[in-house]
């Protein structure tokens, strides 16, 4: 058996407890076209109390997906449920490409999201549209520059990683973003 550790071949889901399943359906199935492909609905035994809960699974292109919970009991849905954080570092990002990207852009506005809970980002490197959800989760759709992603780029970044982090933590703030 080999020593060298195999990387995770891709997201399976990533999950977050929602207040509402309904709004959260409409939102990632109808606005944003992510289909719902598995609800389950289960009581466990959890940290010393059965905890009843529905969890639903939207799909992304890759066959990983988005997860949210939502619990039966108030009390659960408080303890496990944390507000989200209103910061907008704190999202998921999700590829799409600039058609999907427009797309999406375009049936959110047309549903009433302006900023500040829809903006764009132009980074250089990608351009990315934010929306917040019906949980105030920021959710990132993200299309890289062409340049951005060339080989030649994508491998110089790769071998300068912890470079550039060092440099970072030892203090030096300059900007690297070739790009901008």
């Amino acid at each position: 058996m080999s020593t060298q550790a195999k990387l995770p071949s891709r997201l399976h889901h990533t999950a977050y407890v929602t207040r509402d399943l309904e709004a959260t359906r409409r939102f990632y199935e109808e606005l944003i076209g992510l289909p719902l492909v598995a609800t389950w609905c289960e009581s466990d035994e959890l940290f010393g109390a059965v905890r009843t809960y529905c969890h639903t699974f939207f799909e992304l292109a890759d066959g990983s997906a988005l997860a949210f919970f939502q619990f039966e009991k108030p009390e659960d849905q408080q303890l496990f449920g944390p507000e989200m954080p209103a910061s907008p570092f704190h999202h998921i990002a999700l590829n799409v490409d600039q058609e999907a990207q427009h797309g999406i852009e375009q049936r959110l506005r047309a549903a009433g999201y302006k900023e500040p809970e829809l903006y764009v980002l132009e980074h250089g490197y990608c351009r990315s549209l934010y929306v917040k959800d019906p949980n105030g989760m920021i959710v990132e759709f993200t299309h890289d520059s062409p340049e951005a992603v060339k080989p030649a780029l994508v491998e110089v970044r790769r071998a300068k990683a912890r470079q550039e982090l060092a440099r970072w933590l030892a203090g030096d703030r300059t900007s690297n973003n070739v790009f901008r």
